[in-house]
């Protein structure tokens, strides 16, 4: 400040400084600033970037088919930073989409899509006729409303720029804002200086030189309005030398309004890049920013002149910021020139408007050439900070050649304005690292593009460093992205605690409070309420688990004990039924007793009783079949209709279950149902059999016709056909299959229990057995009387015929294929039967495995009723005396 002060003491003698570096590049002003500037008309579409500057977009206020008006604004700000976008003429909101940007990166974006109706209809708008009436505040209120940024190149909000004598909201996300002690040490002060930027310095470019030779007066009124804001003690109009018509004329209308001395018209040494606002500062000044610094913080304010002309513009006719003035150079333009352009106007209709004849690979700049940036597409729309298109030719401007490895020859360090390391820059942004290209302040670089101009390895130094910086943006947001995520989340970690806590306070309170209430009640009734809750659960649990609900955990090991104990029960029930049945003929020993199937699934023993009714059906079926067969056989109750009713029992029993729904079902009562029914319809099949099988009489061979035929023990008839020694009468007898074999096996068991009963009971006389000797006689005669055998006798000979009818009864299950069975006579030969006929007889037959099946059954017999007789301790008589019985037990 130091340096400023004999400035504002003598503003006519204001001394000029320079800056570190710079080049001179040729100008190349002509031939487009030969000529007035033109208008480009109005494009068949308008496509207007929702976000055209420093900072966030704006939110949209319109919809697509909307109607809008001349000046009308689009969108709406919501904060300082926020610059709204204003409808460049009247028409209707065609689309809102994603549109190619004007930006490097060549990405696309939203943007508001506007067809112009040619009609030019202005919204309301309020002029001011003197400016000097309004507060600061209301005039930039009226400047952020108006959409105005910097037009240099920059883009950033004049209004905040402006407003740099209070505290700025928001800073540029491109520098990184100060310490809030030094904005403060530095706006104490408030602004000093006012420069406005004249230079433009890149080549090409005149946009503002044709302004300010034909608008010098609306500039000039745009810079008092801005003194009327910032009421600066000196105020600065900078231009290089190499415009003298713009000098001229800015020099004329000061005269012209009579302006004191206050406001200085200065012209520069020509020297790239002396526009740049550090650098003119210095130039002016010979202060430099400080580093991650602000104008402001020097107490200047630095505008372009063709942002004061659209300042001039809002205040003084209300219209917002929709045209500006773009450069149209380059070779490749019929006719180059300058032109007033409304913002949203794609690239592609200027250059044909203009007249671009394309080369092949032609090349489009936005800008100048030395900050300048290739379009990817035509497609691409003016924005506010579009001052430039140029359209070189190859002989022109060369595109940049091949890169080169870096010889280190520093030239880039001479040329650079800001006092930077560009080649170390240059190997910190290639291997990325962001700490040290920020130690090195990587984000003073202007990105002016000195140092690649004169690097001889053609490096593109601006793009690593573009790059690099975009990088360390992402990088910082994503660090203050989980900042804040860390402040959130400690913060709900604290508030988590503390409820915590308070429900904690809460929950120990009421416990307190709960104890009291109890200790109050027990002393009151003299009941313990934990104890009397805790005896009326444990009711309810064993209420629960006597209704099959649930049980409690303390009671099933008394459950499992009970269950073991009725099955001990029904184990030894069984076992005295077996012996008081002993082996008798009684049903009960081949029928399970109802205890035993208590528990189980109703479903399961209904199953059960129904296949077992049905076997003893098909049994029933089989023996009535054999009962009709036989000449001898007495009708009897016919089987199938015990089975049949057994089976209905069954069915009923299953559909009153299915019927039942919810309702709970006995599983005990079922069981015994099932077990009932299924030993009705055994003791039903077995004792319809044996009356088949008992009641036939047979009449012996030789006998006079009229005597009564003798009966015929069970044990011989059974001997006789086990062994298949039939008749030769026999020989038109059918097979039987496996079936008829069984019902045989369940016959002689029948028979068994039958001999056994009288036997014991002594009430019925003996059987008489007809013994067949050797020479063919019988023993006793049937029409004498027979005297009744020893019981003991009896008992053996029952013993004798229940085992031979269990081991017939074992294989005649087994067999696969049906065996030859004699049919039954009516009469059985009184002819003895000697082992040579067994075997001749045998061996007529057309199995003899049959034969030899028979045969070992009948010696298994044998060896059973030996075992039989001495365990009952019967004395045998001997052999001499009694033949007949040692040829029975041989046989």
């Amino acid at each position: 400040m130091s340096s400023l002060k004999p400035t504002l003491k003598k503003p006519k003698a204001v001394q000029l400084h320079t800056f570190h570096g710079g080049i001179h590049p040729p100008d190349r002003k002509s031939p487009a600033n030969l000529t007035a500037i033109s208008e480009a008309g109005l494009p068949e579409e308008l496509v207007l970037q929702v976000r055209q500057h420093i900072g966030q977009a704006a939110q949209l206020s319109v919809s697509v088919g909307e109607q809008v008006l001349k000046g009308q604004a689009l969108t709406e700000p919501l904060n300082p930073m926020m610059v709204p976008v204003h409808a460049p003429t009247s028409g209707v909101i065609s689309a809102i989409e994603d549109r190619p940007l004007c930006h490097p990166s060549g990405l696309s974006g939203l943007c508001i899509v506007l067809k112009p109706d040619g009609q030019e209809r202005w919204r309301a708008r309020f002029p001011v006729a003197d400016y000097h009436l309004l507060e600061p505040d209301v005039l930039l209120t009226r400047l952020h409303q108006a959409g105005i940024t910097g037009l240099g190149g920059a883009g950033f909000p004049a209004h905040v720029k402006l407003a740099a004598r209070k505290p700025a909201p928001l800073s540029a996300p491109s520098a990184p804002a100060v310490s809030e002690g030094k904005s403060k040490e530095a706006h104490a002060g408030g602004i000093s200086t006012l420069i406005i930027n004249g230079v433009e310095c890149e080549p090409y470019i005149s946009a503002d030189d044709r302004l300010m030779r034909e608008h010098a007066g609306e500039i000039l009124q745009g810079i008092e309005i801005l003194r009327h804001i910032v009421q600066p003690k000196l105020t600065i109009l900078v231009v290089e030398d190499n415009k003298p018509e713009a000098l001229s004329a800015l020099k004329a209308a000061k005269n012209a309004a009579n302006q004191d001395d206050s406001l200085q018209i200065i012209a520069i040494p020509t020297k790239y890049p002396s526009g740049g606002e550090k650098q003119l500062i210095e130039v002016l000044t010979g202060l430099q920013v400080p580093h991650q610094g602000l104008p402001s913080d020097l107490g200047i304010v630095m505008q372009n002149v063709g942002t004061v002309y659209a300042i001039q513009q809002a205040i003084i006719n209300d219209e917002p910021l929709i045209r500006r003035v773009v450069t149209l150079a380059g070779d490749a333009f019929a006719t180059p020139g300058n032109a007033w352009v409304h913002l949203g106007t794609p690239v592609r209709y200027l250059l044909k408007r203009y007249g671009l004849t394309a080369e092949r690979e032609q090349r489009i700049i936005m800008g100048g050439p030395m900050m300048g940036f290739t379009l990817h597409s035509a497609a691409a729309p003016i924005i506010k900070g579009s001052n430039c298109i140029l359209a070189p030719k190859y002989a022109e401007l060369a595109p940049p050649a091949e890169e080169m490895p870096c010889i280190r020859c520093s030239l880039c360090a001479d040329a650079c304005p800001a006092s930077l390391l560009p080649q170390q820059l240059y190997w910190y942004a290639r291997s990325e690292e962001h700490d040290k290209l920020e130690s090195h302040n990587l984000f003073d670089c202007i990105e002016c593009g000195a140092c690649a101009y004169v690097c001889p390895s053609n490096i593109p130094l601006v793009e690593y460093y573009r790059i690099a910086k975009a990088d360390i943006r992402h990088a910082r947001h994503e660090a203050d992205q989980a900042e804040r995520a860390k402040i959130r989340f400690e913060a709900r970690q604290e508030r988590l605690a503390v409820e915590k806590a308070e429900r904690q306070a809460r929950q120990a309170k009421a416990a307190a409070d709960r104890k009291a209430r109890m200790a109050e009640q027990a002393a009151k009734t003299g009941i313990d309420p934990v104890a009397a809750a805790l005896a009326r659960v444990k009711t309810r649990q064993l209420s629960e688990a006597t209704d099959g609900q649930t049980t409690a955990p303390d009671d099933m090991t008394a459950l499992r004990a009970a269950r073991k104990e009725e099955a001990r029960r029904n184990r030894a029930l069984k076992a005295a039924q077996a012996a008081g049945v002993g082996d008798s003929g009684s049903v009960e020993e081949n029928a399970e007793p109802a205890s035993a199937t208590q528990g189980k699934n109703p479903a399961v023993v209904a199953a059960l009783a129904r296949a077992k009714a049905r076997k003893a059906a098909e049994a029933a079926a089989t023996a009535s079949e054999l009962n009709t067969d036989s000449a001898t056989a007495t009708p009897a109750k016919n089987p199938a209709v015990a089975a049949a009713i057994a089976k209905a029992k069954a069915a009923q029993a299953e559909a009153s279950k299915r019927d039942s729904g919810n309702e709970r079902v006995d599983h005990k009562k079922e069981a015994i149902k099932a077990a009932v029914a299924r030993a009705k319809a055994r003791q039903e099949a077995e004792l319809q059999a044996a009356r088949a099988a008992l009641n036939p009489t047979v009449v012996a061979k030789d006998a006079p016709v009229g005597e009564p035929s003798p009966t015929v023990n069970t044990a011989v008839i059974e001997k006789n056909t086990g062994a298949e020694n039939s008749e030769t009468g026999a020989e038109g007898s059918a097979p039987i299959d496996a079936k008829k074999a069984a019902i045989q096996a369940a016959v002689a068991r029948a028979k068994a229990r039958k001999a056994a009963q009288a036997a014991e009971s002594l009430e019925q006389p003996a059987v008489a057995v007809q013994s067949i000797t050797d020479n063919g006689k019988p023993e006793a005669e049937s029409s004498q009387s027979a005297a009744p055998l020893d019981a003991k006798k009896a008992a053996i000979q029952a013993a004798v015929a229940r085992a031979k009818a269990r081991k017939a009864a074992q294989p005649a299950e087994s067999v696969t294929e049906p065996k030859p069975v004699a049919e039954a006579r009516p009469a059985i030969d009184a002819k003895p039967v000697t082992r040579g006929d067994a075997a001749a007889s045998s061996a007529s037959q057309p199995d003899p495995a049959a034969a030899k099946q028979a045969a070992i059954k009948a010696a298994v017999a044998r060896a059973k009723a030996r075992q039989a007789a001495k365990a009952t301790g019967i004395q045998t008589e001997q052999a001499s005396d009694k033949p007949s019985d040692k040829k029975e037990d041989e046989s």
